[in-house]
């Protein structure tokens, strides 16, 4: 008798300690469930996700003139924006780079403006992570169709007051539809030498106008200017398309290269890295 009452204790003992427990777990589950993931994640202080925990797209909107466009690129798929996406998707924290590609060859800083009022721009603009720019070597090549064979150094200076304008315009612009953008503006190299080798004075010009490009762009958050000027400096390097102007394929790549290790210089990719 006693061991059946001892029995009867030990199987109503358990019927209790699992009633109980399941009540605790089935009220601390309720009270999870109804927290969002990311206030429960936020209230543990130790925990520590991995950057690559969750990859993700890493959205890129392109503007600018041919060399967005990929003018010179002989397998016609964007210049050096092709070969920046393999670096990118490269990084541990991106799952795929998505690239909105508005480049149009000959397009000056004014045009650029323009185009940045369309809504199909401004759509792709508020959704990028990464705003990418080319801009600048059709303004100066309007001072030299306008003013060739009497080109002057003056007239240059004259105009980089208004490119620099708009240049701000066109930063101003984007920050607004999209503060959190980092905005990358690739500067000018000189392909003029071959052109115009009598005026010695364009590798100077050129300075000018990317030192102008680089001041606006420091008087912005997440802003970051590519000096790819250098990278054509080498007469014997053939970097130039067969029209003496574009950058060929290697030339691309080469631009790409420089744009993704400034980048990383300045943690603008650390978070997807």
């Amino acid at each position: 008798m006693k061991r059946l009452k001892k029995i009867t204790f030990t199987i109503v003992a358990v019927v209790l300690i699992a009633t109980f427990g399941y009540l605790m777990f089935s009220t601390h589950a309720n009270s999870v469930s109804n927290q969002p993931l990311r206030e429960i994640y936020s209230n543990n202080k130790k925990a520590k996700l991995p950057v690559d925990f969750i990859p993700s797209t890493l959205h890129v909107t392109a503007i600018g003139d041919s060399l967005t466009q990929g003018v010179g690129d002989t397998t016609n798929q964007g210049g050096y924006l092709k070969y920046l996406q393999e670096d990118l998707v490269a990084l541990k924290g991106v799952k795929d780079v998505q690239v909105s590609n508005f480049g149009i060859k000959g397009q000056r800083s004014d045009q650029l403006l323009q185009r940045l009022k369309m809504n199909e721009v401004k759509e792709s603009i508020k959704k990028a992570d990464m705003v990418f720019i080319t801009i600048g070597g059709n303004d100066i090549m309007k001072i030299v169709s306008n003013h060739f064979p009497n080109l002057q150094v003056d007239q240059f200076e004259t105009e980089l007051v208004s490119y620099e304008k708009r240049l701000n315009t066109i930063f101003s612009e984007i920050a607004a539809e999209n503060p959190d953008a980092t905005i990358v503006l690739i500067g000018l190299y000189n392909p003029f030498s071959e052109w115009f080798q009598e005026i010695k004075e364009f590798d100077a010009i050129i300075e000018d106008w990317n030192t102008a490009a680089r001041e606006v762009v420091e008087q912005y958050d997440h802003a970051i200017f590519v000096n790819v000027s250098q990278i054509f400096a080498n007469p014997d390097e053939n970097l130039l398309y067969e029209d003496h102007f574009h950058p060929n394929n290697k030339g691309y790549e080469r631009i790409s290269k420089k744009v993704f290790s400034t980048i990383l210089k300045h943690n603008d990719l650390k978070k997807w890295d």
